[in-house]
């Protein structure tokens, strides 16, 4: 059985005192032990980081940083390392989130790139979560298959299959990144299949059996239970609904049933 990971990715919101109000919310509703059946993690702007962690120590949720370099450490202005994120006491990297890979007003980050940051965060020993997904133009072209597969192909290149199984995966359909559609749990599911067939046919049925999946698109406390039910969908990745205690603990409890 692989056990369900719910991420809930804060974006570029809240003040210090927002973040470590939310986090404190967090740890008074998700207790103090470890989650029975869902591992939780949350992805705090990296300025917040520390009181994040902070605030989370000791309970059942760990942190993660929304980005990481390739580098450990170097003339990168803006960026910041695996090694930084780890000496800030998080041990999650989240990558090619679709707001990245789409990058507006900036560089977009490719497969190449985004290759060289999962291998780093491996490397330093991080628990990275990496995001693929189509845009509506290429769903509507039914081109949906052909992108996530190159995404997979050269984002996950040169991984060994003990690599990839330290490795979560996200699917997210931009088309529902922060604009209120979700697709249906049978949609989900489907990309979820090609994805885990995609992996078997690279590595291994075993591999690919071992490795999870999570959804993100618009995912609600309303509609949580339903996305997670479907065989090959292992948790959500979460945006807005993450930023409120009450809607977040519930798609936890969700991911727990």
């Amino acid at each position: 059985m692989r056990r369900p990971v719910v991420g809930g990715n804060w974006k570029m919101h809240g003040t210090l005192q927002a973040a470590r109000d939310l986090a404190r919310a967090l740890a008074a509703r998700l207790g103090r032990q470890p989650a029975a059946g869902a591992e939780i993690v949350v992805f705090p702007p990296a300025v917040h980081l520390v009181a994040v962690v902070e605030e989370l120590k000791g309970t059942a949720v760990g942190v993660g940083a929304q980005n990481a370099h390739f580098a450990a450490s170097g003339a990168y202005t803006g960026e910041v390392s695996p090694t930084m994120i780890l000496d800030a006491g998080a041990a999650w990297a989240l990558l090619g989130h679709s707001e990245r890979r789409h990058f507006e007003g900036g560089a977009p980050e490719d497969d190449a790139l985004l290759n060289r940051k999962l291998k780093a965060a491996l490397a330093a020993g991080m628990r990275p979560v990496l995001c693929i997904g189509e845009t509506l133009a290429e769903r509507e072209s039914g081109r949906t298959e052909a992108v996530l597969g190159g995404q997979l192909s050269g984002s996950l290149a040169g991984l060994s299959s003990e690599e990839l199984v330290r490795t979560v995966l996200a699917y997210e359909p931009v088309w529902a990144i922060g604009t209120g559609k979700t697709a249906t749990p049978e949609t989900a599911q489907e990309a979820h299949a090609f994805v885990r067939r995609w992996l078997a046919g690279r590595f291994s049925a075993e591999t690919a059996g071992e490795v999870r999946v999570q959804y993100g698109g618009s995912v609600k406390p309303e509609n949580a239970a339903a996305l997670m039910a479907m065989p090959d969908v292992d948790g959500a990745l979460v945006g807005g609904a993450s930023l409120a205690a009450a809607a977040f603990a519930a798609i936890v409890t969700a991911a727990r049933r």
